[in-house]
């Protein structure tokens, strides 16, 4: 272990709970009056984990120039389980950064308490910087790649959400498509019209696009993409919500839908699947 690593940790031995209780002032005071008691808890249990974890690497005579070494996992895991949590709050990645960056007030504090030789002072200044910085760095990575994780799973559930399949009769499910198509999206929707049909035994499926802004030569693509995987499953298809300039525009681009049914409107496309199924709907005399 080098001299200067020696001396932060003689610091955290012998005054560790005053670094703890001003590390804990300094980063309230960041805060302000947005802390609260739970908050406040919350904050000394993050402190008191990451103080334990650099004391047991330095112990362990870990450098903090490796600090992606073994001996920094505690310490890597603690920051980790901060930036995480600090992600799915909604706090900023520099108000994470900001409460690691904290822990050097104290440290430069008890420094200069407890070690009067200039040059020892000095070289332990630039161990703790590069050790508290390297933290701060880890924290950012890991926020912005949790936050990344959060971004992605809830496009992957608005997805979701804006592709369901709808029974509309016994054997009739629908889709309603809404925004733009593309390759991820088509994909969902193929997955889980095909694993619906497979469940309910549906024999037609209604591709709605009315919630399709445009239709080009790639949409076109996707949707007969799904049409062929339907009627793999041996079921048939019918397209619902071809409004005129919709139409005007799969004409223009050459776009061959013959052998598929369209209809103008959901309704439409509704009674026409029933027509197939051999009912009939008749107004009821009032």
């Amino acid at each position: 272990m080098t001299p200067q690593n020696q001396t932060v940790l003689a610091l955290l031995s012998q005054h560790e709970e005053q670094i703890i209780a001003e590390w804990l002032q300094e980063a309230g005071a960041a805060v302000g009056g947005r802390a609260t008691d739970a908050s406040r808890r919350a904050m000394q249990t993050e402190v008191l984990e990451i103080v334990a974890g650099v004391r047991t690497a330095l112990e362990a005579g870990a450098d903090p120039q490796a600090f992606n070494g073994a001996d920094w996992t505690a310490l890597r895991q603690s920051l980790e389980t901060l930036s995480r949590s600090r992600a799915a709050q909604g706090r900023s990645a520099a108000d994470t950064s900001t409460f690691v960056l904290a822990f050097k007030r104290p440290l430069f504090t008890a420094l200069q308490r407890s070690v009067p030789d200039a040059q020892a002072q000095l070289a332990a200044v630039w161990a703790i910087s590069v050790l508290v910085d390297k933290m701060a760095q880890w924290t950012v990575s890991t926020y912005q790649q949790t936050r990344e994780d959060i971004i992605q799973r809830q496009q992957q559930d608005l997805l979701e959400l804006s592709t369901p399949v709808i029974k509309l009769w016994e054997g009739v499910l629908a889709v309603p498509m809404i925004g733009t198509l593309d390759s991820s999206r088509t994909q969902t929707v193929m997955e889980t019209l095909l694993q619906r049909i497979v469940d309910t035994g549906a024999t037609l499926a209604i591709i709605d696009i009315t919630g399709v802004p445009t239709v080009d030569t790639l949409v076109a693509q996707h949707l007969l993409k799904t049409v062929s995987a339907i009627r793999l499953m041996g079921a048939e298809c019918i397209i619902s919500g071809i409004r005129p300039q919709i139409a005007q525009t799969i004409v223009h681009l050459g776009i061959d839908l013959e052998g598929i049914a369209s209809k103008a409107s959901l309704a439409d496309a509704l009674a026409l699947a029933l027509q197939q199924r051999g009912y009939s709907i008749t107004k009821s005399a009032v």
